[in-house]
């Protein structure tokens, strides 16, 4: 008989301990006996033709063990992210002697290009040159399926937008066989404040601001690093202003961030110089907030013979993205010949919480596995093996909205605010 004081259920290792005695939770449930919670006081009944009393304010833990085994296995490998590992919206346009020849090739071509795309949003731009050029037949051993959204023919030429989605762990496995460092944690979105300095003045809200007009303009594209621009109304205004934005107020663009919850903020300040009597940029962009350390990137853009000012605009706009997610990448590359294990503590009020807090850990890609080790009524203790330094841990959990703190001698691991 269990004790009426006993007021904890602990699942250690997939099994239910209770007085010392080790129960299967299958077993429990093929002999219809149930797990209620009253107050601190916990009572086995075994299913009968009378009706349950006296259950005010009680739990019945029934949902819990029908999914114990989702709650205690062993969460072997990485928790595949089907955004990250997906390419969408690739455009084809092939021409050929009849529809069903250019289908064919258009495909092929579309599978190609979203493979390449994939392998260089995880990849350094200074590792692409490592990347395979594999033929159409070994690309399609990494596909794990693929729709065609839009799709348009005549008797020679096909049209078509076409969406992949690969294989993780066998993209993992090819990148890591040819030693090719990769990233795949997801930043939360960038707010991007696009300044520009000309003849002496700094422009952010005004209207035009040609700079701001070039970060928006960007071709859209999935990133690890998905930049936002903020709207520019009388409450953004407000705010922050050009100045601010510039000298790095915190406690503004913070506040600015906030408002479009965003995790950083991205200061794209660029001045227009008119030397050669040709429009150059330099540009100073730095990231706020959550990165490992201040980041800070300088360049100069040359005009070319040809190149318009909205052209050196846009080109340096598309460029200086590259350039933040080279960034974020290497702070967050992959290390796997860095392993550890932390044991953590989540305080919870009942098992949506744990649900919740489990599922976003899932998504957290430097978290190898998470093996849960007690669960409580109000209390969840999880060991989880990752890979990389602390640091990188701390900040991936950061992005799924997850902070982990020391107290004490241990960790704790909550919801972020």
């Amino acid at each position: 008989m269990i004790d009426p004081c006993f007021d904890r259920i602990s699942f250690f290792q997939s099994n239910i301990l209770a007085l010392n005695k080790t129960v299967n939770p299958l077993d429990i449930l093929r002999s219809g006996q149930f797990f209620l919670i009253e107050s601190n006081t916990i009572g086995v009944l075994k299913r009968s033709g009378t009706a349950l009393g006296r259950t005010i304010r009680t739990f019945v833990l029934l949902l819990a063990l029908s999914t114990v085994f989702v709650l205690a296995n062993v969460r072997d490998g990485w928790a595949a992210s089907s955004a990250v590992f997906s390419v969408r919206g690739v455009k084809v346009d092939v021409t050929a002697a009849s529809t069903s020849e250019a289908r064919d090739k258009a495909l092929a071509m579309g599978e190609r290009a979203a493979f390449r795309q994939l392998l260089e949003r995880l990849t350094l731009r200074s590792d692409y040159r490592l990347l395979p050029n594999f033929s159409g037949g070994e690309i399609a051993s990494y596909v794990l399926d693929f729709e065609v959204a839009e799709e348009k023919a005549s008797a020679v030429r096909y049209l078509a937008t076409l969406n992949y989605s690969f294989k993780a762990d066998d993209v993992r496995r090819l990148l890591i066989d040819r030693e090719i460092p990769f990233a795949e944690t997801t930043s939360k979105p960038v707010l991007v404040l696009p300044v520009y300095q000309t003849a002496g003045t700094l422009l952010l809200w005004d209207d035009p601001n040609p700079w701001r007009q070039a970060w928006d303009e960007r071709p859209e594209m999935y990133s690890l690093v998905p930049a936002i621009l903020p709207l520019g109304d009388l409450a953004d205004i407000a705010v922050i202003g050009p100045e601010q934005a510039v000298a790095g107020d915190d406690q503004r663009l913070s506040a600015i961030a906030g408002r479009y919850d965003a995790g950083d903020t991205v200061v794209a300040h660029a001045t227009l110089k008119m030397d050669r009597e040709r429009p150059d940029l330099e540009v100073y962009v730095t990231r706020y907030g959550t990165a490992l350390q201040e980041q800070t990137v300088v360049k100069s853009f040359a005009s070319g013979p040809a190149e318009t000012l909205e052209m050196l605009l846009a080109r340096a706009a598309i460029e200086l993205t590259s350039q933040i997610e080279d960034n974020w990448k290497r702070d967050n590359l992959l290390q796997f010949g860095r392993q550890a294990v932390i044991a953590v503590k989540i305080r919870i009020g009942g098992l949506k919480d744990w649900l919740d807090i489990r599922s976003r850990l899932d998504g957290v890609a430097v978290i190898r596995r998470s093996d849960l080790v007690i669960l409580s009524l109000d209390e969840v203790r999880v060991n989880l093996h990752y890979i990389g330094e602390p640091e990188q841990l701390a900040l991936a959990l950061e992005q799924a909205d997850l902070v982990i703190n020391r107290e004490g001698d241990g960790w704790v691991l909550e919801l972020g605010k």
